[in-house]
């Protein structure tokens, strides 16, 4: 087998449609965490140095998804249209064989190997000013990030939030 085919088939990010990323949700019995009743968040500004998103993302990959699989779906984009990369991303998108448009297929699932290609995708949609949701597998702790530069973490366990609240909060002030 070549090099070039052992490198495709590496690559197993799956991009879903809004269907696709509800149907995902509802085959796990659960719904968008914001629409959670009692269920307990931490909010987070983004940092004020852009140059820091980057070890947001990817603390968030790396840790709340506990190896295991995760979808992050875009929800909001084209609220910053001229400060959107969307070249960057695309390019990004393409690398994974996939050349829809991001309003036709606004879910990417990752699996649990994945953490840098959640990073570099969690991060591209920060830094345009998106927004959408990652929901992880194990459902420990799930998030919201806002084009509002925020992001609200979910979980219903507030005891899951310690990790967010001790690397993240505690270290922006």
């Amino acid at each position: 087998m070549s090099a070039a085919r052992r490198r495709d088939k590496l690559r197993f990010v799956r991009f879903y449609t809004d269907k696709e990323c509800e149907e995902w949700l509802s085959g796990r019995n659960r719904q968008k965490p914001d629409s959670v009743p009692q269920v307990h968040r931490l909010h987070f500004a983004y940092p004020r140095h852009h140059a820091k998103l980057f070890w947001v993302a990817h603390w968030i990959a790396s840790t709340l998804t506990h190896r295991s699989s995760a979808l992050l779906w875009i929800t909001e984009w084209g609220i910053w249209e001229s400060t959107e990369n969307s070249h960057l991303y695309y390019k990004l998108r393409q690398s994974f064989g996939d050349q829809r448009l991001l309003w036709e297929a606004p879910g990417h699932l990752f699996l649990g190997f994945e953490q840098e290609d959640l990073t570099s995708f969690l991060h591209v949609a920060m830094l345009n000013g998106w927004g959408g949701y990652l929901l992880t597998q194990l459902d420990y702790v799930n998030l919201f990030f806002s084009h509002d530069e925020y992001i609200d973490f979910f979980a219903e366990d507030e005891s899951n939030l310690g990790p967010v609240r001790e690397e993240l909060i505690a270290k922006e002030r």
